[in-house]
């Protein structure tokens, strides 16, 4: 990295700041999973205020639908791989920082690899699924985590599992949340979001990145940041830890492309679990059995031999059948098509 500060004369000013803090952040190391809404702005202030190290993890392509929200992309960057972008992008800000573009999702089989080599890790995800394995991956190896949310005009932020003082470590997404695996709140795409929202709650990210590398004492740790941009109204409430004991990783949906699919469809056997209304509107094929009746229906799915694949409007759906197929049949392979009809239709 250049050894000349002088790109970076304007925060080392700022009283207690100084070239020791410039230093932390040089030698700092840092993880970005989720390069959308949240990730672009947060990886763009971490990439200007000259963090060295910093890693980009995302396994999706642009669409016209991200541009809104998403600031790194351009309309020409439509269907091309997120990181690849962003990586390009970011080098061209700070070409003295080191970007690592990893083009993969995050599952259980790759997250302790992933966040091993870093200092602490964002999250930029959509889905309650991703947000509880990283969260459960950072409590086990004892990593801080960033986290953000967005809906409409609501968002949050905070950072969990954060080394104390008294070595002890800040709550964890799990005593705040302890439910999250079963919530059933819309993504940006189907409930909506303001695109400002996206940016502010991205910065406020970044922002507790840099405060927490620059070992300040006024974190987000044991803190939950909210604000609603139609108000304009902002609040901090306290959190404290509960009983909830981290002892292993939860097992990630495999999830499958359309493309992938559609190479032999004859291998699978398909199962569309929107509402019948839904399924006469447009669908792929498959059996159409919605997810409320599932159950009623486990008998047949004992008897399929083919790998399975559930698909639905955006892909939510689909992966909460996949989980609730494999809690009673265990040894089947059973996909959830990546981001359901909209995928296609994108």
């Amino acid at each position: 990295m250049n050894t000349s500060f002088e790109r970076y004369q304007c925060q080392i000013a700022l009283p207690g700041f100084g070239i020791s803090s410039q230093e932390m952040l040089k030698n700092a190391k840092v993880l970005i999973v989720g390069m959308g809404g949240l990730g672009c702005p947060s990886a763009q202030y971490l990439a200007s205020s000259g963090v060295g190290t910093i890693g980009l993890v995302d396994d999706d392509i642009v669409s016209l639908s991200n541009l809104h929200r998403q600031i790194l992309y351009n309309p020409e960057d439509v269907g091309a791989f997120k990181v690849e972008v962003a990586a390009k992008r970011l080098q061209q800000q700070n070409p003295s920082v080191s970007i690592i573009p990893y083009q993969q999702r995050v599952s259980s089989s790759n997250v302790m690899e992933l966040i091993s080599e870093f200092d602490l890790i964002i999250e930029g995800t959509d889905n309650f699924e991703t947000k509880c394995l990283l969260n459960d991956a950072c409590v086990l190896a004892g990593k801080p985590l960033v986290y953000g949310a967005i809906y409409q005009h609501e968002g949050q932020v905070s950072i969990w599992n954060a080394l104390q003082k008294d070595g002890s470590y800040a709550p964890h997404y799990r005593d705040v949340f302890p439910n999250a695996e079963e919530s059933q709140v819309p993504n940006c795409r189907e409930g909506g979001v303001i695109p400002t929202l996206a940016g502010i709650v991205g910065c406020m990210q970044a922002n507790e990145a840099i405060k927490y590398l620059t070992r300040s004492e006024e974190t987000l740790a044991g803190k939950l940041w909210m604000i609603n941009v139609m108000n304009g109204k902002t609040q901090i409430i306290k959190l404290r830890k509960t009983a909830v004991k981290i002892t292993s990783l939860p097992q990630t949906v495999q999830l499958i492309t359309f493309e992938e699919l559609t190479k032999d469809q004859t291998l699978f056997e398909i199962i569309d679990v929107r509402t019948g209304e839904e399924h006469r509107n447009f669908n792929i094929g498959g059996k159409n059995i919605p997810l409320e009746e599932l159950q009623d229906h486990f008998s047949s799915i004992s008897l399929a031999s083919n790998p399975i694949v559930i698909y639905c409007q955006s892909g939510k759906r689909s992966m909460e059948a996949v989980k609730k197929i494999r809690s009673i049949f265990p040894e089947k392979e059973v996909f959830s098509l990546k981001n359901g009809i909209n995928g296609i239709k994108s």
